[in-house]
């Protein structure tokens, strides 16, 4: 991300592969003067599709940036581009689910208090009273939607009301444990980013940690993606894992695992912010 006080454009390309495509591309920004100050790009050589992320100062570009898909359009026509733009000077609109366990949301409230990401949080929904204290420390408002089989699908239409008078760009399931419906997912299409332990599918259930216990794993870990109708399935954009042996207990293990869903899921968050994560085909291309 962008750290200094010069507004950037950041655009996000996939398209055919073929000879050309960057050389076309910087020199159109050249010719505009647009000054590159990141470029990255992957070639995926099995589908033949090329990926790229841009980065360049506005300051003397000579294109009104809303006129810039009337400028780019010969180049998309050209090379049959899929592009995104993005501006580092707007500041994305986060919301936060969360349950009754609080390590990832206090970690997520804690960077926001410092100013380490350029986001605003303007509130936090669960589905019980028990961070309600925390949240309104820290500044967010906080909502609290109680679910049950019967009133499930009326609770996610008030959240999709609120998150839409709120202008909420993207979602962050901070350890909230209900499984959203394909109707809320699909309003937030790779924009909701969830974590959980990489136990999964071995060992599902609401104990992982006891049965990882049970069975001597030798490794645990988290992941964080993007939440698809398909459960626990959807593009990865993080991963970590850490060493256990016969030595560490439930309870070792437990804090092992939550040191790293927090440390994973802010990496997550902090790509996706960054403009950093392209998703293809259920894959994520995550830019260093």
């Amino acid at each position: 991300m962008n750290e200094s006080n010069t507004n950037t454009a950041i655009l996000l390309i996939h398209c055919p592969d073929r000879p050309g495509i960057v050389a076309a591309v910087t020199s159109f920004l050249s010719e505009h003067e647009g000054n590159v100050l990141y470029l990255d790009q992957h070639v995926d050589r099995g589908a033949g599709v090329f990926f790229m992320r841009l980065e360049w100062e506005l300051e003397k570009f000579t294109i009104p940036i809303e006129a810039l898909e009337q400028h780019l359009d010969p180049l998309v026509r050209q090379f049959k581009m899929t592009w995104r733009l993005y501006l580092s000077d707007m500041r994305p609109r986060m919301a936060i689910f969360v349950s009754k366990i609080p390590h990832c949301l206090d970690d997520i409230l804690a960077r926001y208090q410092s100013g380490e990401w350029k986001v605003d949080i303007p509130l936090v929904i669960s589905n019980h009273e028990t961070q309600k204290d925390t949240v309104r420390k820290f500044g967010p408002n906080f909502y609290c939607f109680p679910k049950h089989k019967e009133n499930k699908a009326e609770q996610e239409q008030q959240e999709l009301k609120l998150l839409k008078e709120y202008s909420i760009n993207f979602i962050v399931l901070a350890r909230y444990m209900q499984i959203l419906s394909n109707d809320f997912v699909s309003h937030y299409r790779n924009r909701i980013i969830n974590i959980h332990h990489s136990f999964l599918p071995a060992f599902p259930g609401s104990k992982p940690y006891h049965s990882a216990y049970d069975r001597g794993v030798k490794i645990i870990g988290a992941t964080s993606h993007y939440v698809t109708e398909d459960l626990d399935e959807g593009p990865i954009i993080d991963q970590d894992v850490a060493r256990v042996s016969h030595r560490d207990s439930v309870s070792d293990m437990v804090r092992i695992g939550r040191d790293l869903e927090k440390i994973v899921l802010a990496r997550a968050i902090y790509a996706h912010l960054s403009r950093k994560v392209m998703v293809y085909q259920n894959k994520t291309i995550v830019f260093s």
